[in-house]
């Protein structure tokens, strides 16, 4: 298979996808929105987003498995799996902020080697491939060269519905605002893990996510140079559990203040 032109097709699936929402949104109305759980939305936009998500990608790659934040889910024939996520930031989206974005990534043999997150409210293109280089609207991007954390911007998120610990949240937002240039919470985590593959947050982190929230993002920081991990910067962040996401320099220093409040 040619990375290269599939990369192509799922940005260009992404773009009209995306572009699909943003004109949704201008008559979009919140009667039109469901629960699926305690602050957990999904509307309609998110459901056929997937679906066609799922309908051009099988596609592109017959016989490959589905995995998507809507409850599609499809057991691959060939080792390729696509992880979907239509609409990351869906309470943005709802409330008429335009902070989300389409996340797509292509896992072989459960290692990721395609990763594309598309904002279609400031028509930013984020993509990477397998031992290639990251990019956003095709000009190549890496993480920041900071090396101290005191002069780093971090951003997190907070979890919507497991508060067990909350009080240990709010410890490490205290101790961070105190030693970092400052704390920004966007609420669309593949768009904040792209942030910091472009040199614009030195750092993520984030917990009770789920694979489709960090697949393709983290992938992109990655190629971008950064370092991804988990709170006791073990691989297992692909779960979406737990991750930590940096531009590597200042990953031991912020990874031990998460250790500390988090792991203990």
């Amino acid at each position: 298979m040619d990375l290269n032109k599939t990369c192509e097709s799922v940005i260009q699936i992404s773009q009209e996808i995306g572009d699909w929402m943003v004109k949704e949104r201008v008559k979009f109305s919140q009667d039109n929105v469901e629960s699926k759980a305690f602050n957990n939305l999904v509307s309609y936009v998110d459901k056929e987003a997937e679906k066609n998500f799922v309908e051009c990608l099988s596609k592109l790659i017959p016989g490959s498995g589905i995995l998507g934040e809507e409850g599609s889910s499809v057991e691959t024939k060939n080792g390729y799996v696509w992880i979907i996520d239509p609409l990351d930031g869906t309470t943005n989206f709802v409330h008429g902020i335009p902070v989300f974005c389409t996340s797509v990534a292509l896992q072989y043999n459960n290692e990721t080697i395609l990763g594309v997150v598309y904002d279609p409210n400031r028509k930013e293109r984020f993509h990477a491939i397998k031992k290639g280089t990251a990019f956003c609207n095709n000009k190549a991007i890496t993480v920041s060269q900071n090396k101290e954390l005191s002069s780093s911007l971090i951003a997190t998120g907070f979890p919507y519905d497991d508060f067990s610990r909350q009080k240990n949240y709010i410890e490490i937002l205290k101790n961070l605002m105190n030693e970092t240039r400052g704390i920004r919470r966007l609420g669309a985590a593949a768009l904040d893990l792209c942030y910091v593959a472009a040199g614009r947050f030195e750092g993520f982190y984030e917990y009770a996510l789920q694979p489709w929230d960090v697949a393709a993002g983290a992938f992109i920081v990655q190629q971008a140079g950064g370092e991804v991990s988990d709170f006791n910067n073990d691989n297992t962040f692909g779960s979406g559990h737990e991750i930590i996401a940096t531009n590597k320099s200042i990953h031991d220093s912020l990874q031990s203040k998460i250790k500390f409040y988090f792991c203990q």
